[in-house]
Protein backbone atom coordinates (compact mmCIF):
# COMPACT_ATOMS: atom_id res chain seq x y z
CA UNK A 1 0.00 0.00 0.00
CA UNK A 2 1.31 3.14 -0.98
CA UNK A 3 1.99 6.17 1.70
CA UNK A 4 -0.73 8.68 -0.41
CA UNK A 5 -3.77 5.70 0.26
CA UNK A 6 -2.46 5.55 3.39
CA UNK A 7 -2.53 9.03 4.21
CA UNK A 8 -6.46 9.20 1.79
CA UNK A 9 -4.57 11.37 -0.21
CA UNK A 10 -6.42 11.69 -4.11
CA UNK A 11 -4.90 13.31 -7.01
CA UNK A 12 -7.22 15.90 -6.21
CA UNK A 13 -5.85 17.04 -3.16
CA UNK A 14 -2.31 16.03 -3.48
CA UNK A 15 -1.95 19.73 -5.34
CA UNK A 16 -0.83 21.83 -2.17
CA UNK A 17 -0.32 25.35 -2.37
CA UNK A 18 3.38 26.59 -2.91
CA UNK A 19 4.32 29.46 -0.77
CA UNK A 20 7.32 31.31 -1.22
CA UNK A 21 10.02 31.30 1.54
CA UNK A 22 12.98 33.07 -0.07
CA UNK A 23 12.35 36.03 -2.43
CA UNK A 24 16.23 36.00 -3.37
CA UNK A 25 19.67 35.87 -1.88
CA UNK A 26 23.10 36.98 -1.86
CA UNK A 27 26.24 35.61 -0.86
CA UNK A 28 28.15 37.69 1.55
CA UNK A 29 31.68 38.90 -0.12
CA UNK A 30 34.05 40.90 1.41
CA UNK A 31 35.37 43.95 0.02
CA UNK A 32 38.59 42.59 -1.52
CA UNK A 33 36.22 39.78 -2.89
CA UNK A 34 34.20 41.94 -4.55
CA UNK A 35 36.70 44.07 -6.63
CA UNK A 36 38.30 40.86 -7.22
CA UNK A 37 35.51 39.66 -9.25
CA UNK A 38 35.11 42.22 -10.92
CA UNK A 39 38.79 41.78 -12.25
CA UNK A 40 37.81 37.96 -13.07
CA UNK A 41 35.61 38.60 -15.85
CA UNK A 42 37.64 36.69 -18.55
CA UNK A 43 39.69 32.81 -17.19
CA UNK A 44 42.44 34.18 -15.50
CA UNK A 45 45.63 31.16 -14.32
CA UNK A 46 45.56 30.58 -10.36
CA UNK A 47 48.82 30.86 -10.67
CA UNK A 48 49.26 34.66 -12.28
CA UNK A 49 47.39 35.81 -9.20
CA UNK A 50 49.73 37.05 -6.09
CA UNK A 51 49.30 35.14 -2.99
CA UNK A 52 46.57 37.08 -1.87
CA UNK A 53 44.77 37.42 -4.46
CA UNK A 54 44.56 33.12 -5.17
CA UNK A 55 43.77 32.77 -1.03
CA UNK A 56 40.67 34.94 -1.76
CA UNK A 57 39.54 32.72 -5.13
CA UNK A 58 39.72 29.84 -3.05
CA UNK A 59 37.21 31.35 -0.50
CA UNK A 60 35.09 32.64 -3.22
CA UNK A 61 35.49 28.75 -5.09
CA UNK A 62 34.16 27.57 -1.68
CA UNK A 63 31.04 29.98 -2.00
CA UNK A 64 30.47 28.94 -5.38
CA UNK A 65 31.09 32.58 -6.27
CA UNK A 66 34.21 31.47 -8.50
CA UNK A 67 34.28 28.17 -10.88
CA UNK A 68 38.14 26.67 -11.18
CA UNK A 69 38.66 24.56 -14.61
CA UNK A 70 41.79 21.74 -14.66
CA UNK A 71 44.08 20.36 -12.52
CA UNK A 72 47.06 21.68 -13.77
CA UNK A 73 47.98 24.69 -13.68
CA UNK A 74 44.13 25.33 -13.01
CA UNK A 75 42.30 28.58 -14.89
CA UNK A 76 39.94 30.62 -12.71
CA UNK A 77 36.51 32.56 -13.72
CA UNK A 78 34.04 34.40 -12.73
CA UNK A 79 30.37 33.06 -12.69
CA UNK A 80 27.85 34.23 -14.88
CA UNK A 81 25.83 35.49 -11.75
CA UNK A 82 28.47 37.73 -11.05
CA UNK A 83 28.83 39.61 -13.60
Amino acid sequence: MKITELLGITEETATLPKYELIDGFEIWTTNEEASLLKKLQIPVKLSSLNEQDQFRVQAMIRKSLVTKIGMKDPSVVANEKTK
